[in-house]
């Protein structure tokens, strides 16, 4: 166990070296830089004023030796300054982090503990009303579009009937628990009802599958129970590709929820990266960038141990994922 973390940790660290220089050479690649849009703002500012702020941060000179003197300033923690918020890039994006990770990890957690059941449900109702009810109705959330089926819960619940607000995190109105979850609310059930369409299908999809393998007829046969085929034999086998579909949601905690955060008005880590790339904020963008991508890895490891304790034939020494 210990051998494969070790190599899959030197794996993850060559992978983020890939994907910073990949991510700095795509954002140096964007039409202009913040000099220049600073010099569209001015008037006053002089292609001597130009070249010197060029100089002073460092463009004026080629790209892979930029790179290289950002990523020894990240090394040592220094992630550099973010030109929109005026603050070290990391101060602001700590706390679009943890509005993301309250935001989705509850929507997550939900649509897991209806989509489990529910899936079953429909497997085991195989080809009866209750299984086209679910199916059909995972269809339907699984084609609503996120930006759609947010406007409607804004149009129900806040214009309508005024029973939740419409957007934003509850600061304006002197913050505090109970005012930040009222308006968690509604950006956490579009989410549920986007990802309780996706994960119900693949439980469905796998327990179908599980239900028609040799052992569980074996195990039918001996007389054991029902509940314990379902909950000890069948659903153990078919969370295994489930976990595949969390450990990718891992990523998904920190960037997926742009749509969502945008109607909402939510701070969180897609709405940020987004501004930080549109804004050409370099610094900002790429660390955003990073973090996902370590989110991301750090989900696969955990998909990958995770495996191993559902499922005792698969070898973490031979790699899970293969």
């Amino acid at each position: 166990m210990m051998q494969f973390v070790i190599g899959r940790v030197l794996q993850s660290v060559f992978v983020l070296f890939l994907v910073s220089f990949v991510s700095y050479a795509l954002i140096g690649l964007m039409p202009g830089d913040p000099i220049d849009l600073m010099a569209t703002s001015d008037p006053n500012m002089t292609a001597e004023d130009v070249a010197m702020l060029k100089a002073l941060q460092g463009l004026d000179q080629p790209l892979v030796e930029r790179y290289w003197h950002w990523l020894s300033a990240a090394v040592q923690g220094d992630f550099g300054y973010s030109r929109l918020y005026y603050q070290p890039a990391e101060d602001v994006l700590i706390p679009a982090v943890w509005n993301t990770v309250k935001l989705v990890g509850i929507a997550t957690m939900l649509s897991l503990l209806i989509a489990i059941p529910v899936g079953v449900i429909a497997a085991l109702k195989h080809r009866t009303w209750a299984d086209y009810v679910i199916s059909f109705s995972a269809f339907v959330g699984f084609s609503t579009p996120a930006f759609w089926l947010a406007l409607m819960l804004i149009l129900v619940f806040s214009v309508t009937l005024g029973w939740l607000p419409a957007g934003g995190t509850g600061e304006a109105e002197g913050g505090g628990f109970w005012i930040e979850l009222k308006h968690l609310i509604l950006p956490v059930i579009s989410l549920t009802v986007l990802n309780v369409a996706s994960h119900s299908r693949y439980v469905r999809g796998t327990m179908l599958e599980v239900m028609r393998q040799d052992y569980i007829r074996t195990a039918v046969a001996k007389g054991a129970s029902r509940t314990r085929v379902i909950f000890r034999h069948a659903l153990r086998n078919a969370m295994i590709p489930l976990v595949t579909i969390i450990a990718l949601d891992i990523g998904f905690l920190l960037s997926g929820a742009l749509i969502t955060e945008t109607v909402f008005a939510w701070p969180g880590m897609g709405k940020l990266i987004f501004d930080a790339i549109m804004g050409n904020d370099y610094n900002l963008a790429l660390l955003g960038l990073m973090v996902i991508t370590f989110t991301a890895l750090l989900g696969n490891l955990l998909a990958d141990i995770a495996y191993a304790k559902l499922d005792p034939r698969i070898s973490l020494t031979k790699g899970a994922s293969a």
